[in-house]
């Protein structure tokens, strides 16, 4: 058997690939000199708008201006609340922070890692008062209106939209999408009996397009999707000084935009995407025949009937995470950890006084989740050997 080394993440190949593609891009931003906006950008707004079933895309310079931008352009104010997860990535809750409102959580479901519906309603319910003059929930922790919630599609995997789009409905508040991690991944409406794409459900939805992800550019990148072009008007002007047009400014902005060459990227990268969607959709199939087989006390990814993910990354949970993971660098193989510290236990958000135990299916899982090697091409022989580590790792702990 090849003992040669699995990486987590291997980006090369398909930069190789598509060279001469990428190539092109380069010479044509070098020739026409068009480095910021332009043709490029709008071409890779029309087709990204399209592949995610939304009416308008604002391309950005990152996932967290994305996230930002659309929280200001759907109205979230300085002091609102905003409620997330705390089991992701810390641009969720610093995009809350610079738009001036304040993080709060519900716990994750134990299956999915997404925002727990049912948390959520027991949190309006009775985490919440009703503000008689304003009509808005005021959160008993906070103290001042929850406005927003973000739902973090996470993993390659969509929250349980439906019943979060009632409850958003039924207390009037603002609901966006992170979609950070799920470009493609799709969810079965009941409520609509058809198939949504992540990035169409919610007011808006931000997309990073940071290298590692599914469809990744070569350097930072983001965007938002929304069906308000009222919110996609605000989010242009957002990312580039507040101008309406050349030097009018209507209001303060940021400088975020999306530059020429990296939206060419992600064009021709997006011609792909699919294809490379697919290809992840087998690899996990097949790592959850291998794993089936194997007998491991290994808890796989859990896929809801409603979910078609799109496996930004394949995550197990086991019981002892930092032996498994030592096992797997002495077999000269890749992980991660997404995420070893739910954010309400995070230095940096000390000041909001949480504590351990206040999430405790976001706290067990972030103890115990290790993401294995996931990406387009991973060869079945690899699959094999990180399963056969992973099996062997487990019986030493039995």
């Amino acid at each position: 058997m090849s003992t040669g080394e699995i990486p987590f993440l291997e980006l090369v190949t398909v930069h190789r690939e598509l060279r001469e593609e990428l190539r092109s891009v380069f010479e044509t931003a070098l020739d026409t000199a068009g480095f910021i906006g332009g043709p490029v950008v709008q071409e890779f707004e029309r087709d990204f708008s399209e592949f995610c079933e939304s009416k308008v895309c604002v391309g950005v310079a990152s996932g967290t201006d994305a996230l930002r931008f659309a929280l200001v352009a759907a109205g979230v104010q300085p002091g609102d609340t905003v409620v997330t997860v705390p089991l992701t990535f810390i641009a969720t809750t610093e995009a809350i922070s610079q738009v001036g409102a304040r993080p709060d959580f519900v716990d994750v479901d134990a299956r999915t890692y997404t925002m727990d519906p049912e948390k959520l309603r027991v949190y309006l319910e009775t985490e919440c008062s009703p503000d008689r003059r304003t009509g808005r929930v005021v959160s008993k922790r906070t103290g001042s209106p929850v406005t927003a919630v973000i739902p973090v599609h996470l993993y390659g995997q969509i929250a349980d939209m439906d019943p979060l789009l009632e409850l958003t409905a039924r207390y009037n508040l603002i609901l966006i999408e992170d979609a950070c991690q799920a470009h493609g991944a799709e969810y079965f409406s009941k409520k609509e009996a058809r198939w949504r794409k992540a990035g169409s459900m919610g007011h808006a939805a931000a997309f990073s397009f940071y290298p590692g992800k599914n469809l990744g550019a070569c350097g930072e990148a983001g965007a938002v999707t929304t069906d308000d072009e009222r919110l996609a008007r605000h989010c242009q002007m957002l990312r580039d000084h507040g101008q309406s047009r050349k030097y009018f400014h209507d209001f303060e902005g940021y400088n975020g935009r999306l530059d020429a060459m990296q939206a060419g990227v992600l064009g021709v990268k997006l011609r792909h995407l699919a294809k490379w969607n697919e290809q992840r959709r087998e690899r996990a199939r097949s790592y959850d025949e291998l794993f089936a087989d194997s007998g491991a006390t290994v808890a796989l990814p859990h896929v809801p009937s409603w979910s078609r993910p799109v496996y930004h990354l394949y995550v197990v949970q086991v019981a002892d995470r930092e032996r498994l993971k030592k096992d797997l660098a002495a077999a000269r193989i890749g992980s991660g950890i997404h995420y070893p510290i739910p954010l309400h236990l995070a230095t940096a958000y000390e000041t909001l006084g949480f504590r351990p135990g206040d999430f405790p299916v976001a706290e067990r899982a972030a103890s115990r989740v290790l993401s294995l090697p996931m990406f387009p091409t991973l060869a079945p022989e690899q699959q094999r050997r990180v399963v056969t580590a992973v099996v062997q790792s487990a019986g030493r702990g039995e």
